[in-house]
């Protein structure tokens, strides 16, 4: 079977996916870490999209990318991505104060 023969209905396979992750998830999860590692087109567009869709916050994408926070924040917002301002919660606020004092001390300010 060839990969282009798999492909001419993705829906079952992400079904399928998704019903072997519950049985067998170190076996999923393994191939989606090589998938994502491999290719940074994806990646961005995987980690953006939880990003849009409030999923993680820009710290987490950042972490997810490789990325220093405040180097994504100006990527997004020179792509047009909102900044969601603001911490939802206190762990928020925690990581973005801890980023800030990184920041600093990386251009010695």
């Amino acid at each position: 079977m060839t990969v282009s023969s798999i492909r001419s209905d993705e829906t079952w396979i992400i079904e399928q996916l998704s019903r072997l992750r519950e049985r067998r998830p170190e076996l999923v999860d393994a191939a989606l870490d090589r998938l994502l590692t491999t290719d940074p087109d994806l990646r961005w567009a995987v980690v953006v999209g939880a990003y849009m869709d409030r999923r993680i916050n820009l710290g987490k994408a950042a972490e997810l990318l490789g990325m220093h926070e405040l180097e994504l924040r100006e990527r997004f917002l020179e792509l047009g991505i909102p900044i969601r301002l603001g911490p939802t919660d206190v762990i928020e606020a925690k990581a973005e104060v801890e980023a800030v004092r990184l920041w600093r001390q990386d251009k010695d300010i």
